[in-house]
């Protein structure tokens, strides 16, 4: 056993709390990180704010130093990793290299362990629930599979690097990965997923990209990380407007999961124009199939940029290293004690990716 800090959601509907708890030996593949860094992600609000099975420890991006192993383990002691979205490794998608849609996705992220002997988490010496994506990571240290802690060069910073297990990865794939290759672009919300949206379509090429969004700090970093145009919806009818200066964009991201933002969305798409879905939200929406049928167009759901992590990260890392994806933007560190005034940042969306440093 080890003994670590991590923020522990004690009833349902509070805010999770620092405290000490005690983590097992790694067993099977898996590894014992060092978390250095972990980066605030709107799921664990959303998901703290409502789930059941507590206690539970929440946190899906962390970054860190793999210290012990377990016996079938791919990863070694002292590799840098990222830790990213569990898989199985095992159904069709795995198998064709497409983990985000694994068969067993929901179970391993979502739901977290079982409260038994098997947990990897304790709290007083009695198991709790983590698990969450495979890593639970609001902690000074986390259990992950091998599947899901990615390496990364040496030395890459570990505050940089949190994001990249989800937020970005997620915002970067939607476009090079779904929408690829595309003249215009146009992002509906500028937090982190819809910003690292913003630098793929600039990555993949386009030369008109449009990032909208009512606050006014975050259309100005969208300007600064690559968007041609930024639009507020809340002065402008922004798919009117974006129609006007485009006649139509070949693709579309949603962050927001808003039903009415969805509508418009599919609304600016130019014939067999692709829209991709990433917000995490409202169940339903209601759509213009007609006008969908008569364009051609594609409304695409996206989980995790449609990524293999294990090559996606590293290409991330490398987008990086080359000046194109300036992560340091989208970042306000916080200490981990300060993990309270991170978590309010995050829920109030004063801060677009809070990352907590251990200081270790």
């Amino acid at each position: 056993m080890i003994r670590a800090r991590a923020a522990v959601l004690l009833e349902p509907g509070l805010d999770p709390q620092l405290t000490d708890i005690e983590l097992r030996d790694p067993v099977g593949d898996e590894v014992l990180v060092r978390i250095d860094a972990v980066g605030i992600c709107h799921t664990d609000i959303t998901m703290a704010s409502f789930f059941s099975k507590t206690p539970m420890v929440f946190g899906h991006e962390g970054a860190g130093t793999v210290v012990a192993v377990g016996p079938q383990a791919q990863r070694r002691v002292g590799e840098q990793v990222v830790l990213t979205f569990a898989s199985c490794g095992a159904c069709g998608n795995c198998a064709q290299d497409r983990p985000a849609y694994c068969d067993a996705s929901t179970n391993l992220n979502m739901r977290g362990g079982r409260r038994d002997e098997t947990s990897a988490l304790r709290l007083g010496g009695v198991p709790i629930t983590g698990g969450f994506f495979g890593q639970s990571s609001f902690a000074t240290h986390a259990i992950a599979g091998s599947r899901n802690a990615v390496p990364l060069p040496g030395g890459f910073d570990p505050a940089l690097a949190a994001p990249l297990g989800c937020s970005v990865q997620t915002g970067v794939g939607a476009v090079v990965n779904v929408i690829g290759a595309a003249p215009s672009v146009a992002v509906f919300g500028a937090g982190a997923v819809g910003l690292s949206a913003v630098m793929g379509a600039r990555i993949a090429g386009a030369a008109t990209i449009i990032a909208v969004d009512p606050i006014a700090e975050r259309r100005a970093l969208a300007a600064e990380l690559g968007a041609t145009v930024t639009l507020d919806p809340t002065g402008t009818d922004a798919a009117a407007e974006i129609v006007n200066l485009t006649g139509g964009v070949a693709g579309a991201v949603d962050t927001t999961a808003r039903p009415d933002v969805i509508a418009s969305a599919v609304g600016v798409l130019a014939a067999r124009g692709t829209l991709a879905l990433v917000g995490l939200g409202a169940p339903t929406a209601e759509l213009p199939v007609t006008l969908i049928m008569a364009k051609g167009l594609t409304v695409r759901g996206v989980v995790e940029g449609d990524s293999d992590p294990q090559v996606f990260i590293p290409q991330l890392a490398e987008y990086h290293r080359r000046g194109e994806l300036p992560l340091d933007k989208l970042i306000t560190s916080y200490p981990f004690d300060d993990f309270d005034r991170a978590w309010a940042a995050a829920k109030a969306g004063r801060a677009i990716k809070p990352v907590l440093l251990t200081g270790r």
